[in-house]
């Protein structure tokens, strides 16, 4: 049913995002926006390759084969990934319009959109931006891509809808007074409101098909913090990019006249209306809906917020980056060995010791718990003197000989660098040796930050790192052309062909 746009709902905030939306062109962004948007494809998709390997992988692609009937479904789920003979690769293809990577199993979008995007998020190696709320924009950018492979639109349309997820994304986790983390929700819960803008600017929808799009997604994808809390399961990498899939299934109910709320964010209990009945510390939880759509990029000239996303240089935890890269570098420059360590104290802000140094982050027992435990992250990089996917596989995380390590590191909270966050990360790491030396460094911004940039160079090492055994490390460079060119492709079947398992 099309919806009319009443006096009221012209104030609605869900009516301004969309009308930005819909008008912005890919002629409006800027160059920087345009490189921008095909380094996080970059970054994203050798994510993918390596995420592709993780056994939460495995299960989804296993599972949803099985619910079209794969054959290929009913054998084990890392042969699906191998496929090993012409029928088993007919077996993947499947009878869709949308294409998972690596396996090439062909599906509806909504469901690529899913799988895709599990496997960017699967290792929490993609993006990372931090302000009142923390988010990884890349989790929702394959619900664009795979409606952008159903529905014939160029690498152009990809970048617009790219851009334009990131700018949601991003203004929607700076917007809270604090963040929705800190009262114990999890940020997919803002992204339900990003995906569906992203996906229907693909599908060209009307302003009131794509209110309605953000209705529909918001309205059931109020996440609790609970899978990012103590022992952690498979669901952390798996509730953001649920919230991309929505996007690509309310955008599509959308666009056949499925109506959804028009003032899910600032109407009557809407998000700004649920979260006003909290406190935190004392005052009421509030929202800045004025910042959220004050100067909105719409033009070369404008600044596009994926400028201020950061990339991470190692497969862990954002906010573990800062003292995990002072301690390298204090191990680097005297030369310290883990049996020299009597101590290692972190201080970092105060959501970082609750987040990385609760009890069960002291004893991990999967990958998921893990890459957010701090002092697993410390102790094995200390041993290893590296911190990559090896250091996460399932035979390494168990290992007992790491438990005295980690019991050696104190975590505490530092109110001074409370202060200077979101602005900064600090950290600083003091590690005191067996013969009562002490040696300190201080991080405030991690390899990966905009003022700290990965260059195409490094991610290249990265991305070869992660999908030289999934495709080849030739076929790795080849990809890499591809997505560096991606405003020059016409249909976008050339990417998935080359992400396909050698």
């Amino acid at each position: 049913m099309a919806m009319s746009q009443s006096t009221e709902s012209k104030r609605l905030l869900s009516y301004i995002i969309v009308e930005w939306a819909c008008a912005l062109k890919y002629e409006h962004l800027s160059p920087e926006a345009i490189q921008a948007a095909k380094l996080f494809w970059f970054d994203s998709i050798g994510c993918a390759l390596g995420g592709s390997q993780q056994e939460d992988a495995k299960i989804l692609l296993k599972h949803y084969r099985a619910m079209v009937g794969d054959e290929a479904s009913s054998r084990d789920s890392s042969t699906s990934l191998g496929m090993t003979n012409k029928r088993d690769r007919a077996l993947s293809n499947g009878n869709g319009k949308a294409t998972a990577f690596v396996s090439g199993f062909k599906t509806n979008p909504v469901d690529a959109a899913f799988l895709n995007g599990h496997m960017i998020r699967a290792m929490d190696y993609n993006d990372i931006y931090w302000k009142a709320d923390p988010c990884h924009p890349s989790d929702l950018i394959a619900a664009p891509l795979a409606l952008c492979e159903s529905e014939g639109r160029s690498g152009k349309d990809l970048i617009l809808a790219t851009v334009i997820a990131y700018e949601i994304e991003m203004r929607l986790c700076e917007i809270g007074r604090p963040g929705v983390r800190e009262y114990g929700w999890h940020h997919a819960t803002l992204s339900a409101f990003a995906a569906p803008v992203a996906a229907g600017r693909v599908l060209n929808l009307t302003p009131e098909q794509m209110v309605s799009a953000i209705g529909i997604s918001a309205s059931r994808t109020f996440c609790p913090g609970a899978v990012t809390a103590g022992k952690l399961t498979n669901m952390k990498n798996t509730v953001d990019p649920w919230a991309g899939r929505m996007g690509a299934e309310s955008a599509l109910l959308a666009r056949e006249g499925f109506s959804g709320p028009e003032h899910i964010i600032d109407g009557k209990e809407g998000l700004f209306a649920v979260f006003g009945h909290v406190q935190y510390k004392g005052q009421l939880a509030s929202f800045d809906g004025e910042g959220l759509v004050n100067d909105l990029p719409t033009s070369p000239k404008s600044h596009y917020r994926i400028l201020d996303c950061g990339m991470k240089s190692f497969p862990i935890e954002a906010l573990s980056h800062a003292p995990l890269t002072a301690m390298m570098k204090t191990v680097k420059e005297h030369k310290i060995k883990a049996d020299d360590v009597k101590e290692i104290k972190v201080e970092v802000i105060a959501r970082a010791a609750d987040i990385l140094g609760d009890p069960h982050k002291y004893r991990p027992s999967s990958k998921e718990t893990a890459d957010h435990s701090l002092p697993y992250c410390m102790a094995v990089g200390l041993v290893d003197g590296m911190v990559t996917p090896l250091q996460f596989r399932e035979e390494r995380v168990p290992d007992q000989s790491l438990i005295p390590i980690m019991d050696k590191i104190k975590v505490v909270a530092n109110e001074e660098f409370e202060a200077l966050f979101p602005k900064f990360q600090p950290s600083r790491v003091t590690i005191t040796t067996n013969d009562g030396k002490s040696h300190s460094t201080r991080v405030d911004v991690p390899k990966g930050d905009p003022r700290d940039p990965m260059t195409e160079e490094e991610i290249a090492v990265k991305f070869t790192a992660l999908g030289g055994d999934v495709i080849g490390k030739e076929r790795c460079k080849e990809l890499q052309k591809c997505i560096m060119s991606l405003e020059s492709v016409d249909k976008l079947d050339g990417l998935f062909a080359l992400t396909a398992a050698r």
